[in-house]
């Protein structure tokens, strides 16, 4: 696909994917880095057990650490905090190249994150939009997943359902599930039956509005399943925080925004009326 063709593509399927983002040495680079965070999981789990974890999230059908002494985890949020190779990945030029053609120059980073399904064990993501779960308005979000091996049926690769971006947002429920069951919202029926999977080989990117009806499978693979996980957003987007989240946020500015390295977003203040 042209490059130019991008957008219409991506406004009218809600989804993209892009072959060859990431070069070989430079996958390579991201799961020697995968490696040495499962090592520093190790040490956090040794000092205190999973209290002691944090951003470190352990696949949910395996709380005990394999025979290698490493744990074996499911996520790991905040990979920024974690990891300057994974900082410098967010910013990626062939990256925000594509990001900023579906939606503009400006770009904030929403989330930085792991997905990580381990061999034989890695659960499944039920069908969800993102969404649902972030306090971002409106849900204009661009989720990018970076395949960092070849992402196959096998092993869980990513499922979509083109077009759902215009259904409007809905409520799911519990994302990481122990089997493939569909998560459907109760006060609708939706129509599941154009999901489609989307193996990519290792370096390849799938790109998907936050509206995106999308999930995962488990990985019954011998080898583990992982990718790095983005979502950017332009600055018109507007931080809706849910009740007992903090009234300001602040992003870290990717691209854009006459250079500033961050931007901080304050919620509305809703003025209530006594009658």
């Amino acid at each position: 696909m042209n490059p130019h063709e991008y957008r219409s593509f991506f406004e009218a399927n809600g989804y993209l994917a892009v072959k060859g983002l990431l070069s070989p040495q430079e996958v390579a680079e991201c799961q020697q880095e995968i490696a040495r965070l499962h090592r520093v999981a190790a040490e956090r789990y040794a000092e205190g057990g999973v209290e002691k974890l944090g951003d470190f999230q352990l696949e949910p059908a395996l709380r005990d650490r394999p025979g290698d002494g490493l744990p074996a985890l499911r996520k790991i949020e905040r990979t920024d905090q974690h990891s300057e190779t994974f900082k410098k990945l967010a910013a990626h030029p062939r990256l925000v190249e594509v990001v900023r053609r579906l939606i503009g120059p400006d770009l904030l980073l929403f989330r930085s994150t792991l997905m990580l399904k381990p061999a034989h064990h890695g659960s499944a993501h039920a069908l969800h939009q993102d969404s649902a779960y972030w306090p971002m308005d409106p849900p204009t979000l661009v989720t990018v997943s970076i395949m960092l091996n070849d992402a196959t049926e096998e092993n869980g690769c990513l499922r979509i359902i083109p077009g759902s971006h215009r259904w409007g947002l809905h409520e799911w429920g519990r994302i990481a599930v122990q089997k493939e069951e569909e998560m459907v919202p109760d006060e609708t029926k939706l129509d599941l039956s154009r999901q489609m999977l989307l193996p990519l080989a290792g370096g390849s990117a799938l790109l998907f509005h936050s509206l995106t009806v999308h999930g995962s499978g488990p990985n019954r693979s011998p080898n583990p399943r992982n990718t790095a996980l983005y979502a950017y957003f332009p600055a018109s987007v507007r931080y809706v925080p849910r009740s007992g989240q903090p009234q300001e946020k602040t992003f870290r500015v990717i691209a854009g925004l006459g250079g500033k390295e961050t931007h901080t977003m304050v919620a509305e203040k809703r003025e209530v009326i006594h009658g």
